[in-house]
């Protein structure tokens, strides 16, 4: 089948948003979400560890990198324009997928349209949690330790950051919150590093949550865990996906 790879701006409300869809769909799509909230892409390494049995979508929230910055950074317009992508592109059901931040809003977007999610990729996620023991611990870890960053080639924008984080925080308050997430039937990843600054054990308590989780552990690696060791990363994405 032959491989893609186009970048296009798609308006969603009125607003342009950078996608770019690389790679062979013989298997299906995925879309893969940034951290920050509020940063570029930076996820291209990891696109690329799948294109060869997907078709692999990477984009820009609104206000970050290429997309057009309109003040709309809420939530709920976060996860419409993942929706409107979807859209675009033809696409009835993908996989969802995301890294740190981007993995909670792959989380909540398969939660709202569980339909048309197929599977959800967690990739380094903190959970659905605001655990002032969890908070310290990894500021006392970023200050004892530090940590590696890949290459970002567009400054974070903060109000991206101040928006998404206050409206996150919202969400986690709802009521039914895990009993929702309890009732999700997709099969969903939680892919942890083990040298992330980050404590796991959010991460460990979704997966024990959801009926289809599955969890793996990326030795020698920290949170962008693609820039100490792609092998191990690689291999446990596609041993997931089922790609030969």
């Amino acid at each position: 089948m032959e491989e893609t790879k186009v970048e296009h701006f798609i308006t969603c409300n009125g607003t342009k948003i950078w996608t770019d869809i690389c790679g062979n769909r013989k298997k299906g799509y995925i879309i893969l979400c940034n951290g920050g909230p509020g940063s570029c892409d930076y996820l291209k390494p990891v696109s690329e560890m799948m294109e060869d049995g997907y078709q692999v979508i990477r984009f820009e929230q609104r206000g970050c990198g290429r997309s057009d910055a309109d003040g709309k950074y809420d939530l709920d317009t976060a996860i419409q324009d993942i929706e409107a992508i979807r859209v675009y592109y033809g696409i009835e059901r993908w996989i969802v997928g995301g890294h740190s931040w981007g993995a909670n809003l792959a989380l909540i977007y398969a939660m709202r349209y569980p339909e048309h999610t197929e599977a959800v990729l967690y990739i380094a996620g903190n959970g659905l949690q605001r655990n002032r023991e969890w908070s310290a611990l990894y500021h006392a870890n970023r200050e004892k330790y530090g940590e590696e960053m890949p290459d970002m080639q567009y400054p974070a924008n903060d109000e991206v950051n101040k928006q998404g984080n206050r409206c996150y925080q919202e969400f986690i308050q709802q009521p039914s919150l895990y009993k929702d997430i309890a009732g999700l039937k997709m099969k969903i990843l939680f892919l942890c590093a083990k040298q992330d600054i980050r404590p796991d054990w959010p991460a460990r308590q979704l997966c024990s949550l959801v009926r289809n989780g599955e969890i793996a552990f990326i030795e020698g690696a920290g949170h962008y865990m693609w820039l100490q060791n792609p092998t191990d990363m690689r291999s446990a994405l596609r041993r997931f996906l089922k790609v030969d």
